[in-house]
């Protein structure tokens, strides 16, 4: 977390993607400071935060973490982003705490919940990194979260978002898989959204694609939709100079 004590700034709250931490913005962070004060929290059992005695799986849970976060911050109003689960978590804390949020950004995520297809290969990945643990899932995930052009162009990139896997404990990668399956449908949520939201999706993202991307501008009352080129799942980490300039245009 980078919080400017100095000056006021606006918050731009930050929520990352799985299997991943909050160091995922690291490529972004300087331009979006120059701006706004950038908060990162790590999900718990994912990057820094261990998971403790955690309560049934949940987004719900994660996004009161967060909420309990700002407001020992004395945030009362933020810019509020997340990224795949990230996003997911954003809806759970408008559900919570729609006041609290002045503007939305969606990067890569998806409001409908998952198919039973998807939610039994969430279960089987929590199941197999508790028995074998972490060491397969880079190989497993790395082919959906990346796109083809960056495979091909971009080595650093790929490197970094393998680090930032491999880093992960079993625990919360099989805790997080279980509240993502666990999540609800949010359509009709961002139907009823009275704030501005920037949707943001890469061009070659096969997991979360332009078309759940324009299904939530369709949903979304004050919407708009920037589709990031030559750029899969990951877009900050992909493209981190066109992602953080697409972020400041709209919010500036």
């Amino acid at each position: 977390m980078s919080v400017n004590d100095t000056e006021y700034r606006p918050a731009l709250v930050l929520l990352h993607a799985f299997p991943l931490d909050s160091r995922m913005w690291d490529a972004v962070r300087a331009p979006l400071e120059a701006h706004f004060t950038v908060i990162t929290p790590d999900q718990r059992g994912l990057g820094a935060r261990p998971l403790g005695t955690a309560p049934v799986p949940s987004l719900d849970v994660v996004a009161a973490d967060v909420l309990a976060l700002l407001d020992s911050m004395g945030l009362e109003r933020v810019v509020l982003g997340g990224i795949s689960m990230g996003g997911y978590v954003a809806m759970s804390l408008l559900r919570q705490a729609p006041g609290l949020v002045e503007k939305l950004i969606l990067v890569d995520t998806k409001a409908v919940a998952d198919t039973a297809q998807q939610r039994a290969g969430r279960f089987a990945m929590a199941e197999r990194v508790e028995a074998e643990g972490t060491g397969w899932v880079a190989d497993a995930v790395l082919d959906g979260l990346i796109g083809a052009s960056t495979h091909a162009d971009r080595p650093d990139a790929v490197r970094a978002a393998r680090a930032l896997i491999d880093a992960q404990s079993a625990e919360g990668i099989a805790w997080a898989q279980r509240a993502m399956a666990a999540r609800p449908d949010s359509t009709e949520l961002l139907r009823g959204l009275a704030v501005p939201t920037l949707v943001v999706v890469g061009e070659q993202d096969s997991l979360t694609p332009p078309s759940a991307a324009r299904d939530m501008v369709d949903a979304l009352p004050d919407a708009s939709l920037a589709v990031l080129p030559a750029s899969g799942h990951l877009t900050p980490i992909e493209r981190p100079r066109e992602f953080a300039k697409i972020v400041l245009d709209w919010l500036t």
